[in-house]
């Protein structure tokens, strides 16, 4: 829990809006690595993002990361949360944290079913999908040296680290061996994208990671959680975005999947938006598809050893989430395989 004394003593310190005692500190979300709590003060209305004290003492390096990329957002078109304070002194609240401006919108996490109009109107469902992608698209092509993010990736290199990189993360973490890893490594490791143009990637964009403002049409409100935000290849964002898009957005079955995406766009208007508002070109997509299934698989394989693990390092209710990533990994590492031998890119 915060003290709310000294986060209203920090606050006074830093010279942030409002005065006296926060009137208001209520948990909002969080996990092993993150927790969010919702502060009022006066005019002041902001959300403090820190680690649980349980977190690895990395967390806190990861946390200045953040910081530094919704920091170098402020001003620009990317929609965002407004960069408040940053705080280093683990004597305030035990652990790094920082502030940022409290976003009035929705996220499309814990929904059942889009909020209206969006659960009736497809056509303003539609936006949703644009905006997403809009989203991303103005991100990747922000000046990140001119915003001050020299340093915080190493675009140099960054494809030809990927397969290396990724493979000696899996060997740590697999349970199991899993069809279709090497096939897709190996074209992984034998292919690279037309061109590669540094830039901004958030590495985890996807609808669980932004917020809407409320009503039509859709407006993407702010993009969040930038735990895996870095400088690399921006175009990989647009790839996790659509790697598991379905064929046919007209599928009475789609309204009861994991998000609702009946009457979406397809997935090529989806990434023609992308190319027409960042200006790149996506004749090399099935490349970047290949890599965030891949990566995709790699990743959530972490959590299904984790609650395979049974050490009490993650609650009952992370444990059963984390368990129904085992078939997803199969099935995305597979997908980028097939498509590693059906794909006619770079033949």
């Amino acid at each position: 829990m915060i003290d709310t004394e000294r986060i209203t003593t920090w606050l006074d310190e830093v010279g942030l809006p409002g005065k006296g005692e926060v009137t208001e500190i209520s948990y909002v979300s969080g996990g092993s690595q993150n927790e969010i709590y919702e502060i009022r003060r006066g005019e002041l209305h902001g959300a403090l993002r820190i680690p649980p004290s349980t977190a690895p003492e990395a967390r806190d390096q990861g946390i200045l990361r953040e910081w530094r990329i919704i920091e170098a957002l402020d001003g620009s078109e990317v929609p965002h949360t407004p960069a408040l304070g940053v705080c280093t002194d683990r004597s305030v609240l035990g652990r790094t944290f920082y502030l940022m401006g409290f976003v009035e919108g929705w996220s499309p996490v814990g929904q059942k079913g889009w909020p209206a109009p969006f659960d009736t109107d497809l056509e303003a469902r539609r936006g949703l999908a644009y905006q997403l992608a809009e989203g991303a698209a103005l991100l990747g092509t922000l000046d990140w040296r001119a915003r001050g993010l020299e340093g915080l990736g190493r675009p140099d290199g960054f494809h030809e680290r990927q397969v290396d990189r990724w493979t000696a993360f899996f060997e740590r973490v697999k349970t199991r061996e899993v069809p279709g890893f090497d096939v897709a490594a190996a074209w992984l490791r034998t292919h690279r994208p037309i061109d590669f143009i540094p830039g901004i990637m958030h590495g985890d964009y996807q609808f669980a990671n932004v917020m809407f403002q409320h009503g039509a049409p859709a407006q993407l409100a702010a993009i969040i959680d930038w735990e895996m935000g870095t400088v690399g290849d921006p175009k990989l964002d647009l790839a996790w975005i659509v790697q598991g898009w379905p064929a046919d957005t007209r599928a009475p079955e789609l309204a009861d999947s994991y998000t609702d995406m009946y009457g979406m766009p397809s997935r090529d208007q989806v990434v023609q938006h992308y190319a027409d508002v960042s200006g790149r070109q996506v004749d090399d997509l099935d490349y970047y598809l290949i890599l965030a299934k891949w990566k995709l698989g790699v990743v959530l394989e972490q959590g299904y050893m984790r609650a395979n693990a049974a050490d009490g390092s993650v609650s009952p209710d992370q444990m059963e989430k984390m368990q129904m990533f085992g078939p997803i990994v199969l099935d995305a590492i597979q997908a980028a395989a097939d498509l590693a031998e059906s794909t006619d890119y770079g033949r």
